[in-house]
């Protein structure tokens, strides 16, 4: 008889952790204090999101052509970092969006990667292990589901894309987040934000599952042909709040 091959999920370095309360909600309240500050949004996923990530890496393999993605390994902060690439991608396209918006904001690929990086064991994200290698992938496409779901880098858009990644990701940190970001910011605006909040949610659960993506080939793709295949609506709620309201977490 052929031996069992063994399980992924007793892998001793990439144990499910415990959920850290405490640990959460501390960082959630340094993240309110400066939205600016990214490694607590990190922390708050280490500390809750437990089983989210080997659970959606499983679902991965299960889906059309996620054991070749899984296969293949790619790390997505490497091809966002190549600038040649993103160069040679034609105008309106995922992956020229995307440059155009990281270039605007002032960030980076490697940013994002170094703040992930920030209060934990030296070598864990970067472990050679595939719930680690999913983790990253959830990781490096924040800033395209920016783009491919219209939301600003401001407050109120960093809170619905919280919102539409919990439902793509059932991550337990983001929705703390999420509640925690829209009761915060209705106390100062009213039903507008929780309703563009709420929004989020729900296009994140109507849309395809992003993370089941070959985004190698989405970053080429015409944007709005993309967000019409995906199943990804326009953020009317959002939208209707004008620009300079868009901050009820501002201090």
């Amino acid at each position: 008889m052929t031996a069992a091959a063994p399980s992924i999920n007793n892998t001793p370095p990439m144990q499910r952790p415990r959920r850290q309360w405490g640990r959460a909600l501390k960082a959630l309240h340094r993240l309110f204090q400066d939205k600016e500050d990214t490694a607590q949004v990190f922390e708050i996923m280490r500390s809750l999101n437990g089983g989210a990530t080997p659970k959606g890496y499983l679902r991965l393999l299960r889906t059309p052509g996620g054991g070749r993605l899984a296969y293949e390994r790619v790390e997505l902060a490497d091809k966002l970092m190549d600038r040649a690439w993103l160069d040679s991608l034609a105008p309106g396209t995922v992956g020229a969006a995307y440059r155009d918006f990281v270039l605007g904001e002032g960030l980076s690929a490697e940013g994002l990667v170094e703040e992930s990086r920030k209060g934990i064991q030296e070598g864990a994200i970067d472990a050679r292990h595939p719930f680690a290698w999913y983790g990253r992938r959830i990781r490096d496409t924040h800033d395209v589901w920016h783009v491919l779901t219209g939301y600003g880098r401001d407050s109120l858009g960093e809170l619905c894309l919280v919102a539409f990644s919990y439902s793509q990701t059932k991550g337990l940190g983001w929705a703390v987040i999420g509640i925690g970001g829209m009761l915060r910011a209705a106390r100062r605006g009213g039903s507008p934000y929780r309703r563009a909040v709420v929004e989020g949610f729900r296009r994140g659960k109507r849309a395809a599952w992003l993370p089941a993506e070959d985004y190698e080939a989405l970053l080429a793709e015409p944007l709005e042909s993309a967000r019409r295949r995906l199943g990804i609506t326009a953020p009317a709620a959002y939208e209707a709040i004008p620009p300079e309201l868009r901050n009820p977490l501002a201090a």
